[in-house]
Parts: C-alpha cells; structure tokens; sequence
C-alpha cells in the first residue's frame, strides 16, 4: 500500500472510533497521516456543529446542544486530544526539570490543574457551540468544521521538522519532524478561505488567533520538555480549536 493511502487510513484509524485497520505504522504513513488529519477534524466538527444545531431547532438550550456536541466529540476520538491536554497541564505545573516534567505526564493520575484545564476548556467549547447552533444550521456547522480542522492543523506545526521530540517512544518520536513548516500556515489559510463565504472576518481571525496560541503552547512545551510528546499535540489541538471558538461565537 501506497504511503499515502496508509496515512489516510492511519489518521482515520488512529484520530477517530471509525474501526479502520491502519496497515502502516511507521514515520512515512505517520507523516501524511499528519499532512491530512485536518480534513478529519473538517468532517467531526461540522458533525457536531450541525448535532448540536440539531438539538437547538428540537427546542433544546444552546448550552445543552453545545454539551452534547462535545461530549460525543470526545467519544469520537476516545478523548485522545483531552487527555493530551490534561496531560499536558499537569506536566507545566509540576515545575520540574524536563525528566520530571515528562513523568507527571505519563503518570495515570489526573491533577487538579488538569482538572481546572478541562473544565474550562470543555465549558468554552460548548457555550460556543451552542452559540452558533442558535445562528443556525449552516453556521454551526461550517464553524465546527473550521475550529476542529484548526485544531488537527496544529499537529502539523507541533512535528514541523527541526523540532525533535522530547522522548524516544510514543506518538512525538514516531511523528516528530515530519512536517514541512509551511504545511499548518497552509491549511490554516484554505480552511479560513472556504469558510469566509459563511462566516465572513470571523473565519480568517479565528485561524490567526488558533495560529498563535498553538505557536506560543508548543514552544513552551518545548522549552520545558526539551521536545514534543503526543500530549503536546492532543493540548494544541484542544487549544486551537477552543480559541477559534471563542472568536466564531463572539456576535
């Protein structure tokens, strides 16, 4: 099988519940899989943006359509990218040295900075969401669909080449320096584009904002990891997506 059609089937297989049998697993399929998981992320979050609109039209509360969504966003990709974050937290606010820093994050155990990220982070989502879903259907969906292809662009930046990662197992050693840096500014500028005729100005400011927090989280990552881990990217994702939200539900 082609390495292209293996990272297809790879990002599928390892970023969503779809039972899809990755045939490949190695730095070849892994880097496509990275190349094109935005078009993953394009596809779930206009499903959750048109599920919670759903719920709205059938007379549910924004934030209860806004919820929803986002809790079968988590059961959608096992809460990979959540768990990331929490991960991630935790690790920054032990303030240890890079060895330290990277056992909090493989510890299994969920801190109370974690706690306080996801809370937030999750709460955000879905008052956002539900705010588009009240704009209607069309809108919920195509900003779902951009925040979550922001959020999986961001995997692309966090593995662009000359940024090693910070263990040598696991999703950071398989992926890192992967990415040409011109990929994630690539698909943040086609993912703004096909939503403007939706979203107008919000779209291309939403991919600026995602764009920033993602290049300060993932150098402080560095810094304090001495590279990247597969944590760095579910956090990034989760943050970019979240920070476009907040931009596409601003009236």
């Amino acid at each position: 099988m082609s390495a292209l059609r293996a990272g297809v089937a790879l990002a599928i297989a390892m970023f969503t519940v779809v039972p899809l049998r990755a045939s490949r697993i190695d730095r070849p399929a892994a880097g496509v899989a990275l190349a094109v998981v935005p078009l993953v992320g394009v596809a779930l979050g206009g499903l959750l943006g048109a599920a919670a609109a759903g719920l709205v039209i059938l007379g549910a509360p924004a934030l209860l359509g806004g919820l929803v969504a986002v809790g079968v966003g988590a059961l959608a990709t096992r809460g990979l990218h959540l768990d990331g974050l929490a991960d991630l937290a935790d690790g920054l606010g032990s303030h240890g040295d890079p060895a330290r820093t990277l056992a909090v994050m493989r510890d299994p155990g969920t801190g109370a900075f974690a706690v306080v990220w996801l809370v937030v982070v999750i709460g955000v989502q879905a008052a956002a969401l539900g705010a588009l879903a009240e704009r209607g259907l069309l809108v919920a969906a195509v900003g779902g669909a951009l925040a979550l292809g922001l959020g999986r662009a961001a995997f692309a930046w966090v593995a662009r080449r000359g940024v090693p990662a910070a263990s040598p197992d696991g999703l950071g050693a398989l992926v890192a320096g992967t990415q040409p840096a011109w990929v994630a500014p690539l698909w943040a500028v086609v993912l703004a584009a096909g939503a403007f005729p939706v979203l107008g100005w919000r779209a291309p400011v939403a991919a600026v904002l995602a764009a920033v927090v993602v290049v300060l989280v993932a150098a402080h990552a560095r810094r304090r990891l001495g590279g990247v881990s597969g944590d760095v990217f579910g956090a990034c994702a989760e943050l970019a997506a979240t920070a476009a939200l907040i931009v596409l539900a601003t009236a």
